[in-house]
């Protein structure tokens, strides 16, 4: 099956979550806001655990801190980690409540997020999608970065093994790593429907329909797309991600 013709197979009830991930524009609608928690609970209901976030407020960020250095991307509370859930309850509670709130996902528990500049994302997933390989749930978002969401690597049977995100980088320096990135336990990134400033968003562009792959049967082809998007730029062209 052809790359094209996997991302138009739809069907029944996937079909009609898949209808909502195509990234078409939102608009302030009650219709919009039924799908935004639709979807945010079809995300609790596959296993990832949301925390409400900040949002645009304008070209800023809805929180008090001045010069926000990732204005709508990060969580309300440094309590994130204890705080996410995948309760309905809650999540219906927390999206009622602040309408215009974006969430986020921890990662490291249930599942990572491999996250891409956009133009190596496209070509990657292009790639995975001709050579038959299973590709899980994809978010674009549209400061740039595609985000393959794949299952943990960050729980092993033996904790001394697992890798925190901050040995690497963390969710507020995201910026001083501009290749590929790998959110595992400590990390989190936001989960569609979000919104950034200057109106752009985060959606799906493969729908949680599709089950969470092992991260290391994407790996290779993620990196080599890397470093195809790196060109030159050798400070870029690391083989191995940051984990952030």
């Amino acid at each position: 099956m052809s790359a094209s013709a996997e991302f138009g197979r739809r069907s029944g009830a996937q079909g009609r979550i898949s209808q909502w991930l195509r990234g078409r524009r939102r608009t302030e609608t009650a219709d919009d806001s039924v799908s935004r928690e639709a979807l945010l609970l079809a995300a609790a209901a596959a296993g990832l655990p949301l925390a409400q976030a900040a949002f645009p407020s304008g070209y800023r960020c809805s929180c008090d801190r001045v010069g926000c250095p990732t204005p709508a991307r990060h969580p309300v509370s440094f309590a994130w980690q204890t705080q996410s859930t995948t309760d309905r309850g809650q999540i219906e509670r927390w999206a009622r409540h602040q309408p215009q709130a974006n969430f986020i996902t921890a990662t490291g528990m249930v599942h990572d997020v491999l996250d891409l500049p956009l133009e190596a994302g496209r070509e990657a997933l292009e790639r995975l999608l001709a050579a038959g390989i299973e590709v899980g749930p994809v978010a674009e978002s549209g400061d740039g970065r595609l985000l393959f969401f794949t299952l943990t690597r960050g729980t092993p049977e033996d904790e001394d093994e697992w890798w925190p995100c901050e040995l690497d980088c963390h969710p507020e320096t995201m910026d001083e790593h501009p290749g590929l990135r790998w959110h595992c336990r400590g990390s989190y990134v936001l989960v569609p429907p979000a919104r950034l400033p200057g109106d752009l968003t985060v959606e799906w562009v493969r729908g949680l329909e599709h089950p969470l792959p092992d991260p290391l049967t994407l790996l290779e082809v993620l990196t080599d797309a890397c470093a195809r998007y790196a060109g030159d730029d050798t400070e870029r062209l690391a083989a191995w991600p940051h984990r952030g």
